[in-house]
């Protein structure tokens, strides 16, 4: 629900958009896209911060407490009655929102195995297909308060939707767990099972001895894995994000009326969601990332290059195609984020690396704000050609990171006691001090380690 509501309160301005916001506050094209801009910059600025201080405040404040504050900002943004007005809100929205993805990311690995993680992480990013659909229904009838309050019908979808988030918020704060040990939803033993399989998942782990340190940050940034998949990231954020936000206006520019484009924009969506749930489903039995993050971008390929040729009546294929290359696109994140995740260790590491996940998915989100200009529609020959070439990219670069990632493997196992020679007795089981030596080793060495096997 948190990030259903997030990317809703992100996305509108889409449906805000064809409602008459540019109209009503005199925007040209360059100024809308710097309102889609701003949102990015703090949004990046703010995930690493947040990441690293979820585990010091605790989640059941944290997580609830931002969208509380999100709520507020979007409701606000119904109000505002000038270009400068706009930029304020969506600058603090982007602050206040900016941890919530990474964040949650990191909240599910609390949870769950590395190998289960995939389809929690699409279960919640499926919100966002899901919120890309509702929006449309929930636009479609909102515009109609057009005039009501003296507020134009855009106005009403950032107060309608901001409000429905401000409570939502407010009511987590009494229901949302921190932690195994806190849930309320779960009796003794449950807790105990959970807690036994998180311990034969992560063996050696030992929160007592993960302390934060600079150190673990950078590690992750240096780490060729993270940094592989921080490209493919951006590639996947800025794909994804020019759907999220032009989807609306393109198909508009099929002909549609704007009551209309609100409505035939759900569809798509839909589809989006259950491909998304089908992949990481698929992902999570087989335990792999990397081979259907392929099939995901290769469906957007196909998807993008029906869009492209064809012709300018074709518009039933024209719409058609926005089927294949959002369900495509939208399944990229889940595994990618997953990946991120699964191949970090410990804590603050891992943290790290989701974060830098999310800064690199959201650059391209800034970048995703200019490349669907309205003076080529209905062709948008500069978006479509930059999404193609960003899900062959994709390809490319996973198939990288599968090498590389398959040949540390290989190389850990060799160099075993090399990586190991700073702990002696780590193998003599006998020895009184074999375990805590072995944890200090997989606390210092996180994924280094070679008893830590990446996934592909």
């Amino acid at each position: 629900m948190f990030y259903f509501l997030s990317f809703l309160d992100r996305s509108n301005l889409g449906n805000a958009r064809i409602a008459g916001l540019q109209s009503s506050l005199h925007l040209s094209d360059h100024q809308y896209s710097i309102a889609l801009t701003v949102t990015y910059i703090p949004y990046i600025m703010a995930e690493i911060p947040a990441n690293l201080l979820l585990k010091k405040l605790g989640p059941n404040y944290f997580l609830p407490g931002i969208v509380t504050c999100w709520g507020l900002i979007t409701t606000l943004q119904g109000f505002v009655r000038s270009y400068s007005g706009l930029i304020a809100a969506r600058f603090f929205l982007g602050l206040v929102e900016g941890g919530m993805f990474p964040a949650i990311v990191l909240y599910l690995s609390f949870f769950y195995t590395r190998r289960e993680l995939q389809l929690r992480i699409a279960l919640f990013f499926s919100s966002a297909s899901l919120s890309g659909a509702f929006s449309g229904l929930l636009a479609y009838g909102i515009i109609r308060l057009d005039g009501r309050g003296d507020l134009a019908g855009w106005s009403w979808i950032f107060i309608i939707e901001g409000l429905f988030t401000f409570f939502w918020g407010l009511i987590s704060f009494f229901i949302f767990p921190a932690s195994i040990e806190s849930s309320k939803y779960l009796n003794p033993s449950e807790k105990a099972i959970l807690k036994a399989r998180l311990l034969r998942d992560r063996p050696m782990a030992d929160d007592s001895l993960d302390c934060f340190s600079f150190a673990e940050v950078l590690a992750a940034i240096k780490s060729p894995h993270v940094l592989i998949n921080f490209v493919s990231l951006f590639m996947s954020g800025t794909v994804l994000y020019s759907q999220a936000y032009f989807q609306p206006t393109i198909v508009n520019s099929l002909g549609y009326s704007a009551s209309r484009s609100q409505l035939m924009s759900v569809p798509p969506f839909v589809a989006a969601f259950v491909v998304m749930l089908a992949t990481a489903y698929i992902s999570d039995k087989y335990c792999t990332r990397g081979l259907v993050t392929i099939g995901c971008a290769l469906t957007g390929m196909i998807g993008f290059i029906l869009f492209h040729v064809a012709d300018q009546d074709q518009m039933s294929l024209k719409y058609g195609s926005l089927f294949i290359s959002l369900s495509g696109v939208y399944s990229t994140i889940p595994p990618l984020s997953a990946w991120q995740s699964n191949n970090s260790e410990c804590h603050y590491r891992r943290a790290s690396s989701i974060a830098l996940g999310f800064i690199a998915s959201n650059l391209g989100g800034i970048l995703s704000t200019w490349i669907f200009p309205q003076s080529e529609k209905p062709g948008y020959r500069t978006g479509t050609l930059l999404s193609l070439a960003f899900c062959a990219g994709m390809i490319a670069t996973v198939s990288c990171n599968l090498v590389w990632l398959k040949s540390a493997n290989r190389s850990k196992i060799v160099k075993r006691e090399e990586l190991l020679k700073d702990y002696p007795n780590h193998d003599q089981k006998s020895h009184p001090e074999n375990k805590r030596i072995r944890q200090q080793a997989w606390a210092d060495l996180g994924d280094r380690h070679p008893d830590f096997k990446y996934t592909y």
